[in-house]
């Protein structure tokens, strides 16, 4: 039967998926397999974990469950009082994982403490990772180990004796197999022949390169990485290729485990810089998650799409994503669907450079073919990343802004917050208004609202009107009307709705209604 005790998961949980809250029986309780809410009505717990989406504690508890799982943030008292009654054990899910994220360490956390029980190979490294298994298997075929991932970085080694070949040593050295070795296995075929294997592939000796024995580690059918085998200066055992077979099973809960931590901390980084981003949660923490010194300067530059979703909204979305990544070291990214988020930490930098990012997206997204246009706005240089959802917002209703104008005069489809300040500041009062008229009555709203039925004639009169300041010949000419076809339209908005535009309130109002219901 396989197993892992709560100790084990915690100890493989290197992510910090899960965080303990109690474990009244304790830790050295067996977990037998993972249950997922209900799975069916009076379905057996026993021995299990389980995941309570949908299933109470005491439901959990009458089935003989292990532990429990819940929600990460508060956890209530009453919740804790009844898992400590029943002697459950109970563990919280972080804020930034999900469910799947929970499932999957489970069952790779029982893979892991199954493939260290029971076999020579496996109790030869007990407690010692992949440095262990690559030593252990060194040993076990007498070649010179590196243990790769899927991109090719090296995760763990053997011993590298004074007769290994240059490639080893470089490639030791850097922590991953240069880009021009790649390329030469992609040619021969070898890559080709190792990820569709589930053999051992011998390479035979070639000039200054040493026989080698390769495999891949999968996990179904996923792949995970790979293990080599060289034979430097030594001739490889007999066995060596049943031991480098063995080896690769006895791997998989490792690079799962590899693959597991590298997923937790993107989605640690995902969640602090969300959080960062609006303001949501405790800044100082997001910004620790991130590697940002709180008082480090910082900019937001938001590029969004303003067209159809598709292939081309992909592609132009997916290609400014990596430009503000790769151009800029520091800048933490944000994609999401049809927007880019990007946070750009200064330091003693120039604050041009937030406008030179900016104008690079906008350079980019132009000049990518079919795709709709991309708005880009920059916010504000703040203090401290404490603050960034305050240059997060001021970018986004730069944004705004461009969208509406369609663009700047000069072509523009960029700016940032201080050459767009006076509007911006129209925008943060129109939205505080909104609510106010949304929810009001009265002469204005019969006015617009009876207006707007009949095609919004009325409303785009006065409009001119007030952007004339009152004076009927300039807003006549702009309407392409006859002066006096616009004072009696001026006259009827009075007479039949009781809107006099002499009155200084009712100008103000109604000059900020007619912005309001040009806008989504």
């Amino acid at each position: 039967m396989k197993w892992v005790t709560l100790r084990e998961l915690l100890a493989f949980d290197e992510g910090g998926v899960l965080r303990l809250l109690l474990a009244p029986s304790g830790q050295d309780v067996r977990l037998e397999g993972v249950i997922i809410g209900d799975e069916g009505p009076e379905r057996s717990c026993a021995g299990r974990i389980v995941l309570a989406t949908g299933l109470t504690i005491q439901e959990a508890a009458r089935r003989d469950a292990a532990a429990v799982v819940v929600r990460g943030g508060d956890v209530p008292e009453d919740v804790l009082s009844t898992a400590d009654e029943y002697g459950i054990a109970l563990l919280a899910r972080s804020e930034w994982a999900d469910w799947d994220d929970v499932a999957t360490l489970l069952r790779s956390a029982i893979a892991y403490a199954e493939a260290g029980r029971g076999d020579r190979m496996a109790d030869a490294m007990e407690g010692g990772g992949l440095a262990a298994l690559a030593s252990v298997v060194a040993e076990f075929t007498g070649g010179s180990i590196t243990i790769e991932d899927t991109q090719f970085r090296v995760l763990a080694h053997s011993a590298t004796g004074p007769e290994a070949d240059e490639l080893r040593r470089s490639t030791i050295l850097s922590g991953k197999v240069p880009d021009w070795r790649v390329e030469e296995l992609r040619r021969s075929g070898l890559l080709r022949s190792l990820w569709s294997s589930d053999e051992v592939i011998h390479r035979p000796a070639d000039g200054d390169t040493p026989e080698r024995l390769i495999i891949a580690i999968r996990s179904g059918r996923e792949m995970l990485g790979s293990i080599w085998a060289a034979a430097d200066g030594r001739t490889l055992t007999a066995n060596a290729a049943s031991a480098l077979s063995r080896a690769a099973e006895v791997a998989v809960p490792y690079l799962l485990q590899h693959r597991l931590r590298e997923s937790a901390a993107r989605r640690r980084e995902e969640h602090a810089l969300r959080g960062l981003l609006s303001g949501d949660g405790e800044m100082s923490a997001h910004a620790w998650s991130l590697g940002l010194s709180p008082d480090v300067r910082c900019a937001v530059v938001v590029a969004e799409y303003d067209g159809l979703p598709g292939a081309a909204a992909e592609r132009v979305m997916g290609a400014l994503a990596l430009q503000a990544a790769s151009s800029r070291g520091t800048a933490r990214v944000l994609r999401e669907s049809a927007r880019v988020v990007a946070l750009l930490p200064l330091g003693d930098g120039d604050e041009r450079d937030v406008l030179a990012l900016a104008r690079e997206l906008d350079a980019l997204a132009a000049s990518t073919q079919g795709a709709g246009p991309v708005w880009v706005g920059a916010g504000a240089v703040v203090p401290t990343p404490l603050l960034a959802s305050a240059s997060r917002a001021e970018a986004g209703l730069v944004v705004r802004v461009l969208r509406e104008r369609g663009g700047l005069e000069d072509g523009r489809r960029h700016a940032t917050a201080g050459e767009l300040r006076p509007a911006l500041d129209v925008l943060r009062v129109l939205d505080a208004v909104r609510p106010v008229w949304e929810h009001g009555s009265g002469p204005i709203h019969e006015l617009v609202r009876t207006d707007q039925e009949a095609g919004g004639e009325l409303v785009r009169s006065i409009a001119a009107y007030l952007e004339a300041t009152g004076d009927v010949a300039t807003a006549a000419k702009r309407l392409v009307l006859h002066p006096n076809t616009l004072r009696y339209r001026l006259r009827r908005a009075r007479e039949r709705f009781g809107v006099d535009l002499d009155d200084p309130d009712t100008r103000l109002m109604m000059s900020l209604v007619v912005r309001l219901v040009g806008r989504p």
